[in-house]
């Protein structure tokens, strides 16, 4: 099996990208990260929800726009009939029969970035048409939304936005993002 590469290899590399002073914006790439799609129909949304949430290790799946975190994975309900599974340990995966849904792992079809700082929220505004203010978007909540006309997925997690992104635009994106970052003081992890 060949090794994957970094879609985002020619794009930059870690080091800080500004002017000195504090970064506003702590740029983390995640790789090696395990990404599963679970999809349900909509008679089998309980059992596979309960299935999900089984394998990330957690109590209940979470509603719709909302985040779980369990010790083995994360848990993310993306639309009304699926959830992403994310780790960054090997994952037991649900196994599903075909009338009850269907398990995919997209792991080498999406990129994970991971923005804080003071002005993470800010930088994202730039981009993607979504309050990220602490009252309307909260820890523990995600959102679909569009960059660039590209389908990119947001989740906070504390202080941290996590930008899930499909490779193929990885790259353009990334660029209009450290183009953009460099106003607030970027560093990259």
């Amino acid at each position: 099996m060949a090794e994957a590469t970094s879609a985002l290899q020619a794009v930059w590399s870690s080091g800080r990208c500004s002017p000195p002073g504090t970064a506003g914006i702590i740029l983390t790439v995640i790789e090696g990260f395990i990404l599963i799609q679970i999809a349900a129909w909509p008679n089998s949304l309980a059992i596979v929800g309960a299935e999900a949430a089984r394998s990330a290790e957690c109590s209940t799946a979470p509603g719709p726009g909302r985040v779980e975190a369990g010790p083995a994975a994360r848990i993310l309900r993306i639309e009304p009939l699926k959830w992403w599974l994310i780790s960054d340990v090997d994952l037991v995966k649900p196994d599903l029969q075909a009338e009850m849904g269907a398990v995919l792992d997209i792991s080498q079809s999406r990129v994970w970035l991971r923005f804080t700082g003071p002005k993470a929220s800010q930088l994202l505004n730039h981009v993607l048409p979504i309050d990220l203010s602490d009252a309307a978007f909260p820890d523990g909540v995600v959102a679909s939304s569009v960059f660039h006309h590209v389908g990119v997925t947001l989740w906070r997690e504390g202080a941290n936005f996590n930008l899930i992104l499909p490779r193929s635009f990885a790259a353009s994106l990334s660029e209009i993002l450290i183009e953009s970052a460099s106003q607030y003081g970027l560093e990259v992890v």
